[in-house]
């Protein structure tokens, strides 16, 4: 039977750890701090907000006054980080593409992010790509999940998802699809490989 295997990016494909490491800490900025203003106001620009006013919003979260040159690097380190995998996820993309699994991406992401991963070369082996920016649903919205479904269409078979946030694992079970909290790659390939029907 065909399956195919449908993975966030964030915090599943793409660490934010070392986001921190090259801003946060450079501002210093404790982690919990970083993330906390990193999230704010997040899912309007994950649906396609505007760049500067997410970025506003941040940095005065981080008791920061706004600077045009601020937002360009942050801008910039956000995406370039969506450029290239880590070693071991690459490795596990390339286990399951080998093991002929189709594969898919959703993933919540503004459009600077989606952007750069569309051009990286990881994305190759990913037949559906859905990022949130580009068709105005964010996880865990069931829409986003028909939406992926429709892209997918008749030949996805069963579809296993991985994403970070028990949120989203929740809203996929929901959907119909079988679906794990990611924890690291060990955990993820053990997951991958059980074949149980959990939804």
């Amino acid at each position: 039977m065909s399956r195919t295997v449908v993975l966030d990016v964030g915090d599943v494909l793409v660490p934010t750890g070392a986001l921190h490491e090259s801003v946060g800490a450079g501002l210093g900025l404790g982690e919990d701090a970083f993330r906390a203003g990193f999230g704010t106001g997040r899912a309007a620009y994950d649906l396609g907000g505007p760049a500067a006013h997410y970025w506003a919003g941040v940095v005065r979260a981080w008791g920061r006054e706004p600077e045009a040159a601020l937002f360009a690097e942050l801008e910039r380190r956000d995406a370039g980080r969506w450029s290239a995998l880590p070693a071991d996820r690459a490795a596990l993309v390339a286990e399951l593409a080998a093991a002929g699994d189709r594969l898919a991406i959703l993933s919540n992401a503004p459009a600077p992010l989606a952007a750069v991963a569309r051009a990286a070369a990881w994305t190759d082996p990913f037949d559906v790509v859905v990022f949130s920016a580009e068709v105005g649903l964010v996880r865990p919205d069931p829409a986003v999940y028909a939406r992926t479904d429709a892209l997918l269409g008749p030949a996805a078979g069963e579809v296993v998802f991985l994403d970070d946030k028990a949120v989203n694992v929740e809203a996929a079970r929901a959907h119909g699809w079988t679906a794990h909290v990611f924890v690291d790659v060990a955990t993820a390939r053990r997951d991958l490989s059980r074949g149980d029907g959990t939804r």
